[in-house]
Parts: C-alpha cells; structure tokens; sequence
C-alpha cells in the first residue's frame, strides 16, 4: 500500500494538547497526536513515560484532565490490549473467546483465524496458547470488528525475536489488505517496524515525531534512550520494504522531524 502523501487527510482519531491526570500527577503534558487513514504511527518511550495511558485516552478509557480527543464519527476500532488476565481455571476455548462480547458464526471466526496464521486454534483452550498464538488470537479478535483503525499496545511484548519479526510481518500485512491504519506502542526503544509512517517518542510529553530514519538521529530520541544499537533505530523491515526505505534513506530532519521544545 502507498504511503499517504503530504496532504493531511481528515484525522481518524486525535489528541490536542491533552493533559491526563492521576491523583495528583500529571501523567501526560501538552500531548497533540493524530493518525490518518491508512498511516502505520509507533509510539516509543521508557517505562513510565505514558504511552498506555495516551492510548486509553484516545479510546476513552481513561477521562482527559485537559483539553480534547476526537474521534471520526462511527469509527470501528480493533483493539489488542497489552495483557490479558487470564483465570487458568475458568475453561475457555478460543473459538468461544472469539464470540465475546459479540457472537460470531463460525466460518467469520474460522476466517479471522486463518488470516492471522493460526487456523487450527479454534478448539484449543486459551490458556494453553502460546505467546505468540495467543497474540494472533487477540489480532483475529481485533479483526472481527473490520476495523478502520487497530491500536495495539505492546503486542510483542513477551516474544523472541522471530515472533516478534512474524508479528510486525502480520500487521504489515493487515494494513496493506484492509487499508486499517495502525497505532501501536512498542516496547523495545530500538526496534520498530520499518513500515511505521511515523514514530512518536513520548516521554510524558511528545519529544520528538518524525520519519523511523529521522526520529533515530534526533537529538531527543538520544538524550532519552541512549545510543542504544549504534545510537539508531533497528527495523524490521523485510525485501518487498528495501526498495522504499532505501528511496528513505537521505531524508533530512527539517524536511520531516517535528520536534517539539
């Protein structure tokens, strides 16, 4: 799929200057984010820094202190939370899982699964998957909603490496389908997948936006995390990117880093 060129299409879903408060600290300062149909947008950043907290204000989980999130009208969203609290003693088979909170037949269900590259799940119990199968499960899950936007908050997290590359594969894949936009968190600093449009750095507030090329070298990205690989981000990116990213690869920082004081 082509990546959105310069002019800015109506937002899917946005932050302006958000604030989020817990008790009396102040979680999130200043926090304006949008994503655009179609567009890959990572956030990164420490522990602590708010990036699951900007994700449930923008899905409304959590209430903004300050000023304003808005979303498309009727907006599908597929969402794949970080963790799922699972009772090991409470019997739950993945196809019945799938049918929660919304019934769905079995041949949509048997489909959403074999999109994901887990086909043959459907009558395991959920607690016997994997880690890497039951992060497709919660996808197929995401995917039953026909999403136009799919938030992910540390999908991977948990996941050897090549769980991890299958996974950034999968949704590539997924985007370049069904034309979704993607906004996920990672939770590695230096690894995000090449596809991502844009990459965020967040740290309480928003450091630095831009290009996976430019965001590596900003100043900001390094004060924050370090050198880290070289000082550069790692990303995942597979043959059919090389063409592209390498088309990338002389971007400048004041054509595409939005840097924030």
């Amino acid at each position: 799929m082509p990546r959105l060129s310069g002019q800015r299409a109506m937002s899917l879903i946005s932050a302006d200057r958000i604030c989020v408060r817990f008790g009396g600290a102040e979680v999130l300062h200043d926090v304006t984010v949008a994503v655009q149909p179609g567009e890959i947008v990572t956030i990164v950043g420490p522990n602590g820094s708010g990036k699951s907290t900007l994700l449930r204000a923008l899905l409304g989980i959590v209430p903004v202190a300050q000023g304003r999130v808005q979303r498309a009208a009727a907006l599908r969203i597929g969402y794949v939370p970080q963790r799922l609290a699972l009772d090991r003693s409470l019997p739950m088979t993945v196809r019945r899982f799938l049918s929660l909170p919304v019934r769905v037949s079995d041949a949509a269900a048997g489909q959403a699964l074999a999109r994901v590259g887990v086909p043959d799940v459907s009558a395991l119990q959920m607690a016997s998957l994997s880690g890497g199968q039951l992060q497709r499960v919660l996808l197929a899950r995401a995917l039953l909603a026909d999403p136009q936007l799919l938030v992910l908050d540390e999908p991977t997290q948990g996941l050897d490496q090549p769980g991890e590359a299958g996974f950034y594969q999968l949704i590539e894949d997924v985007r370049a389908s069904s034309g979704a936009a993607v906004l996920m968190v990672s939770h590695d600093l230096h690894v995000v997948m090449a596809a991502s449009d844009r990459v965020i750095c967040l740290n309480g507030h928003v450091c630095c936006e831009g290009t996976p090329h430019v965001v590596s070298s900003a100043p900001e990205y390094r004060a924050l995390f370090g050198l880290g690989t070289q000082g550069a981000l790692a990303l995942y990116q597979h043959v059919h990117d090389h063409d592209h990213m390498h088309d990338h690869s002389h971007d400048h920082p004041h054509k595409h880093d939005h840097t924030h004081a």
